[in-house]
């Protein structure tokens, strides 16, 4: 299960362009809380803290608690805007959870036990289709990441959502079919020797009638 984060933010007084451009000048981050019963909230947040929250790994599919004056508020991350050359953030969009709320996340998949996949000993190679799983969790069960279990895969075999194990709590957004997650492909270094040898096989085939012709013409 992903943590529980907090974040210390203040209201904003002020809205607009020149209002935001003076609080990223400060070291403060423009945000607003939104979602529920009610009325958006606007409010800023101290960079150094978003981006150590950021650098987590996890922060867009953890709880965020926000401490408004000692009010805390349970929010998701749904959207971070970034300046397009220094990488900051500028802006952050965060849902307000009601109490036993569910929620749309994107969780990352981990692959495991990839020694006990036989055509990974062979030389194949893991074709991941989707990094991440669109999935719908109670907002105080949202996984970490979803693992995998790749053992007894072979080459050609395919991992569908169906094969997935989803923690209590969780289950797919996407339920109108069974939609591969990765793939157990031929290594690349195979199938170039295949079509090497299948084009020296085509030019051997195309030099047999010009020799008989060339002995017919002497």
């Amino acid at each position: 299960m992903s943590d529980q984060l907090t974040l210390t933010a203040e209201a904003r007084e002020r809205a607009g362009k020149g209002a935001s451009r003076a609080l990223r000048r400060e070291g403060r981050v423009p945000a607003v809380i939104y979602g529920g019963k009610e009325e958006p909230q606007t409010i800023h947040v101290e960079e150094r803290a978003l981006v150590k929250l950021l650098n987590t790994g996890h922060f867009s599919n953890s709880i965020i608690m926000i401490d408004m004056g000692g009010k805390p508020v349970q929010t998701l991350p749904k959207d971070v805007s970034f300046h397009p050359v220094s990488d900051r953030p500028t802006h952050v969009d965060f849902l307000r959870l009601a109490k036993g709320a569910k929620v749309d996340v994107a969780v990352p998949v981990v692959f495991v036990n990839e020694e006990a996949a036989p055509g990974l000993k062979k030389g194949g190679v893991l074709n991941v289709v989707r990094h991440e799983l669109e999935l719908v969790c109670e907002a105080d069960k949202i996984p970490t990441e979803i693992e995998i279990d790749v053992t007894g895969k072979e080459v050609g075999d395919s991992i569908h959502i169906s094969e997935v194990t989803l923690p209590k709590g969780s289950e797919s957004a996407i339920t109108d079919r069974d939609f591969t997650i990765a793939t157990l492909v031929a290594p690349s270094a195979l199938k170039k020797a295949e079509g090497a040898a299948a084009a020296e096989g085509e030019a051997d085939a195309d030099e047999v009638p010009a020799t008989e012709q060339n002995g017919e013409d002497d």
